[in-house]
């Protein structure tokens, strides 16, 4: 029987202040990959979740991001 433990990885919050803001979830693992995009405009919110699948976040474009470490904003 597989061991099965829920998933608790930490939340990121992004808020995008222009259009066209995308964020990209990367892959775990030997060979690091894109596996899901989303693209927000301003004003629009993502929360997204660190999980067995997601082990990092890639924002593009003028957003804040809030995190359990403090609030960051790229972009320009």
């Amino acid at each position: 029987m597989e061991d099965s433990k829920p998933v608790l990885g930490d939340y990121v919050v992004i808020k995008a202040l222009d259009n066209g803001v995308t964020i990209s979830g990367l892959t775990r693992g030997k060979d690091t990959k894109f596996h899901h995009s989303e693209k927000l405009d301003r004003g629009e919110v993502m929360i997204a979740q660190f999980t067995e699948h997601t082990s990092a976040i890639k924002v593009r474009g003028h957003a804040h991001i809030l995190t359990k470490n403090g609030t960051v904003e790229s972009g320009e």
